[in-house]
């Protein structure tokens, strides 16, 4: 993704096997889609690397020196296009755990407090 019209990814590593059968959706992706997506995307060093043995993986490289990698074993091409957008469209930042609130059923024994007394000192209304 561009931020303020900078995209963040520098590189992008296509590592295969040209023996291995998990390879084989990411050979088809270099032989039919890597042109096109080296047409569309000219601000990208695409790097292939024969490396036999090991599940295939893209390997992305951003300015700020972080580096993600994707193993794409036993995908489709359509697939591997998929995560190398995704890839493309990354900011480059580290990945943060949100820190969400502790939601229960049961409410604690200070809750509890805290609402009987809020319901026990409400006004009477005479009806």
């Amino acid at each position: 993704m561009a931020l303020r019209g900078v995209w963040h990814l520098r590189k992008l590593v296509v590592s295969y096997s040209d023996w291995g059968g998990s390879s084989r959706g990411i050979r088809a992706f270099m032989d039919s889609r890597i042109p096109s997506f080296k047409e569309a995307n000219p601000h990208l060093e695409l790097e292939t690397e024969l490396i036999r043995g090991q599940h295939p993986h893209l390997k992305a490289f951003c300015k700020n020196n972080n580096e993600r990698v994707v193993c794409v074993r036993n995908m489709t091409p359509e697939e591997v296009l998929l995560h190398a957008t995704r890839l493309r469209n990354a900011l480059g930042r580290k990945v943060v755990k949100l820190k969400t609130r502790h939601v229960t059923k049961h409410l604690s024994v200070q809750q509890r407090i805290i609402c009987s007394s809020r319901t026990q000192n409400l006004p009477k209304t005479h009806s």
